[in-house]
């Protein structure tokens, strides 16, 4: 079995396969690794998604249970991840539907974060999210201790 292009050098095959897209050349499309890889480049957004909800979870937790260590930086990255967040939806309106899905995702991965920073024990930390969507992207949220 040879090697494909695909397999050997993704960058040229993307090239390749714009360029046979440009020049309306569809019968020469390697089909089933675009539709692999469109996927993929949609899934990512979600990951995203993800990943800064992860953030976000994380630092309104520790504001609320580790109130009296309340920093300027923690304050700072709760701003910049609703922003980032806010940013990534309106480039993408198609997440705004996943994003209760990403919060349930989200969460466990948030709290661990959230008790490993604070050092504080588990049981410190709700088991289930106390926040809505709404509020975790209310630039008006800050969770009371």
């Amino acid at each position: 079995m040879s090697i494909t292009l695909y397999e050997q050098d993704f960058y040229s095959w993307v090239y390749q396969q714009s360029n046979l897209l440009r020049e309306g050349k569809f019968e020469q499309l390697d089909l089933a690794h675009l539709i692999e890889e469109l996927e993929d480049l949609g899934n990512r957004h979600y990951d995203q998604l993800e990943s800064r909800f992860i953030q976000l979870i994380a630092h309104l937790l520790k504001w609320q249970v580790q109130y009296w260590k309340q920093t300027n930086s923690w304050r700072a990255t709760i701003r910049v991840q609703r922003t980032a967040i806010t940013k990534l939806l309106r480039r993408n309106p198609g997440l705004k539907s996943r994003l209760e899905e990403a919060l349930n995702e989200s969460w466990s991965e948030a709290r661990d974060l959230a008790i490993a920073e604070t050092d504080l024990p588990d049981d410190q930390f709700p088991e289930v999210c106390p926040f809505s969507v709404e509020q975790i992207m209310s630039s008006d949220f800050w969770p009371d201790p």
